[in-house]
């Protein structure tokens, strides 16, 4: 598993620009996004699948995959659902 590179961050575009237009989230790197001055966001690649790593409420970020379009709706309204 390694961080996600442009190519990787290509398959998510649209992904990518729902996160972009929720408020709460800045991405200061591409595919990588805070809230407020703590990273909160960011994905990796393995193989194929694409994953996110995902901290909000504590200290550990938690894994998810977010390959196919049906986990990538998943993740978006978990990520609504933290900042609401």
């Amino acid at each position: 598993m390694r961080h996600a590179r442009d190519d990787d961050l290509d398959r998510i575009g649209p992904l990518l620009a729902e996160l972009r237009a929720i408020d709460g989230l800045q991405e200061k790197s591409r595919g990588v996004f805070y809230r407020g001055s703590r990273a909160c966001l960011h994905f990796h690649a393995d193989g194929g699948d694409t994953y996110a790593d995902v901290r909000f409420g504590g200290d550990e970020f938690e894994r998810t995959r977010a390959t196919t379009r049906a986990e990538q709706r998943a993740l978006l309204a978990a990520v609504r659902r933290a900042l609401a």
